[in-house]
């Protein structure tokens, strides 16, 4: 079953599957093919999957942030007639995750995080001042994973590229600066939405003790330790993603 690329008015998606929707939001330099194993997996065991492009470098600048992509995520349930869905965000997409969960509980199933930011972050934020130095963006972008040889020469293009458009780097501060201001602590002991937390124990971004204080603060949730894997399971090891994100999907019944 093929994966479909779809574009209706301000919503860019891809989609495939049927059955219960699980939403999937990427992160701040996170690419569309990040999921491309939890696609094929799955979208062949009753589930429908569907990941939006978050519109991080189109919103006006100052609405670039947390609380307007998840009310842009809001929308694009809406217009998907969507219900009953569960969210897996990694990195700034657990984030939005976690803040839409708190915004609208009812609309929510459960949610997954990997890599999530929303209680604390180490960022690339130090890194602008040398933007323009390829070999460092290639060191910070190998250091998001454990082995450095996920991070592609795409990859380290992609985001040498994005942090040298000024367009892209002023929203991509914004973000930042939001993600820290939306901080989740308080909110999550209030979330009784079951939670899948899938986490890499060689995370640097989202070091392992934030994974440990989510399971700590959310009531509901389940952790599952990757070890040898940094801040994207999913890519680095995604038959071990798919396994946990499985192993809970079923022992919540979802």
């Amino acid at each position: 079953m093929g994966i479909n690329y779809k574009k209706e008015g301000k919503f860019n998606y891809l989609e495939v599957g049927e059955g219960r929707p699980i939403i999937i939001l990427h992160g701040l330099m996170g690419n569309l093919s990040n999921f491309d194993k939890v696609f094929e997996y799955f979208s062949s065991k009753g589930y429908r999957i569907l990941m939006p492009e978050l519109p991080i470098y189109n919103l006006p600048l100052l609405k670039t942030n947390v609380k307007n992509l998840a009310k842009f995520i809001k929308a694009f349930t809406e217009h998907k007639q969507l219900n009953n869905y569960i969210l897996l965000g990694n990195s700034l997409g657990g984030h939005i995750a976690l803040y839409y969960t708190k915004q609208y509980p009812e609309k929510v199933d459960g949610i997954v995080l990997t890599g999530s930011s929303g209680l604390y972050e180490n960022s690339m934020g130090e890194s602008y001042p040398k933007r323009g130095n390829y070999e460092y963006v290639k060191h910070k972008a190998e250091s998001v994973f454990y082995d450095p040889k996920v991070a592609t020469k795409e990859i380290v293009d992609e985001v040498y590229e994005s942090i040298n458009d000024r367009n892209k780097l002023i929203r991509t501060l914004a973000i930042a600066k939001s993600a820290i201001r939306h901080n989740m602590a308080k909110d999550l002991p209030n979330m009784n939405v079951p939670a899948g937390l899938i986490w890499g124990k060689n995370d640097e971004v989202t070091p392992p003790e934030v994974a440990e204080e989510f399971n700590e603060l959310l009531p509901k949730s389940t952790l599952y330790w990757i070890d040898k894997c940094g801040h994207a399971p999913m890519m680095e090891h995604p038959d071990k993603f798919n396994e946990y994100l499985e192993d809970w999907l079923t022992k919540e019944n979802l």
